[in-house]
């Protein structure tokens, strides 16, 4: 496409300009549930209606069910811009559904721009079929390329039918990811290459790998940190700090322009890249089994026991929607597991606020941590391996919910009455 063209696009995609990402909105569909490779960082039955991660979505859509959503949403959105298909799986995995999806989209909405996520294993296969379907945005997550290293990264892949694990598998991913770029970028495609920082495993390989991305024709690359996924094969390992990723940008930014404003979005995001409304829009908010909770009520975790003193990060009093280094401020309830009470709204200075350099604020946090002193325990969304340990050195336990605060607190009394058994 003419440059002018192409960077007035670029210029309306909240991805590819930080500018922009205050502006329009952008809305995935959920329609590519199947996935060609096992990422030891992702788990996508594990689903938080309120986290946002890569993987994560609460429903699945027929193309035809994601093309009725598309009217309903920009009905109501008047700066939607973008629509991407990135999962839950990968898109070229579920090529049938995704096509069907593209093709609805190029004649019902030609005004949007069409954007697409993959792992680039089938993308030598589809790329100019992309092209064809007017997909001039497409993003694929490059973590290696070294096939060695790549085994400590992906568990397998699968590739025409068949299940393959070590190098030559590895190899094959990379072959492809890398020839799927290059015939993009034979397109003038704009490219974004995804690159998880993984604490221990790639760190160091990262220059390396947007060096090579940049040869084979990407416009630009995202450096991620790392989401522990409960179930997942990295569950263990620390969430990359903001510190390391913003150091790594900054060592890269050289080489290629470095996406800075990433949110991880999940595979069902809808709305400003800091304002995901998707929940809005789901006829049926709830976690499928095996993540978060699930549809779990209080009753399911009803216990006997003592009664705690327990708070929770929420930014509208309903959910557990908070991660606790945003919290401002606390609710702090006494419950004994079926019964509890809001004693109090507790503000704190934020254990975070949200630099790049947020490790550093000590002071701050020590702070947020002497505000709980009184409580057994805190739910949240999510934490940090570095804020948990500080908390239970307090003896202060941290407990990880995404559903109604009823069902955390809940989940927090067990917890806390398994431990004081233990």
């Amino acid at each position: 496409m003419p440059c002018n063209e192409k960077e007035l696009l670029a210029s309306r995609h909240p991805c590819y300009s930080a500018d922009s990402q205050h502006k329009f909105a952008r809305m995935h569909l959920p329609v590519a549930p199947a996935c060609n490779i096992q990422c030891n960082y992702c788990n996508r039955l594990y689903d938080c209606v309120n986290e946002s991660r890569p993987g994560v979505t609460s429903e699945i859509l027929t193309p035809e069910q994601a093309l009725a959503k598309i009217g309903v949403v920009r009905s109501r959105l008047d700066n939607l811009a973008v629509i991407g298909i990135a999962g839950p799986g990968d898109a070229l995995a579920n090529w049938e559904k995704t096509r069907a999806t593209l093709v609805g989209i190029k004649e019902n909405y030609p005004d949007l721009i069409p954007c697409l996520s993959t792992n680039g294993l089938l993308l030598p296969q589809y790329a100019e079929e992309l092209v064809n379907l007017g997909v001039g945005h497409v993003t694929v997550t490059v973590n290696s390329i070294n096939p060695v290293l790549s085994e400590k990264i992906y568990a397998y892949i699968e590739w025409e039918g068949v299940r393959l694990k070590g190098t030559a598998a590895m190899q094959k991913l990379l072959d492809n990811q890398m020839a799927g770029i290059r015939i993009l970028a034979k397109y003038d495609i704009m490219i974004k290459v995804n690159i998880v920082m993984i604490p221990g495993v790639n760190e160091s390989h990262i220059p390396a790998v947007v060096a090579a991305v940049k040869e084979a024709g990407a416009s630009l690359t995202n450096i991620m940190p790392l989401i522990p996924a409960a179930g997942s094969g990295f569950a263990h390992l620390p969430q990359t700090s903001n510190r390391d990723v913003a150091a790594m940008r900054d060592a890269c930014q050289t080489v290629l322009p470095q996406m800075r404003h990433c949110r991880q979005c999940r595979a069902d995001a809808i709305g400003l890249l800091a304002q995901d409304r998707s929940a809005e829009f789901r006829d049926t908010p709830s976690c499928p089994s095996g993540g978060c909770g699930g549809k779990k009520t209080s009753e399911e975790f009803t216990v006997e026991g003592n009664k705690y003193r327990v708070a929770v990060t929420s930014k509208y009093e309903k959910l557990v929607d908070q991660h606790f280094g945003h919290a401002e401020r606390f609710l702090i309830y006494e419950t004994d597991g079926i019964q509890s009470s809001l004693l109090e709204r507790r503000d704190a200075p934020k254990y975070c606020s949200g630099n790049d350099y947020c490790e550093s604020e000590e002071e701050s946090k020590q702070e947020t941590v002497r505000k709980l002193a009184d409580c057994a325990a805190v739910v949240t969304m999510r934490i940090g391996n570095q804020a948990k340990e500080r908390l239970l050195t307090q003896g202060i336990l941290a407990v990880e919910a995404c559903n109604e605060i009823s069902a955390g607190l809940a989940m927090a009394v067990k917890q806390l009455i398994l431990k004081k058994a233990g």
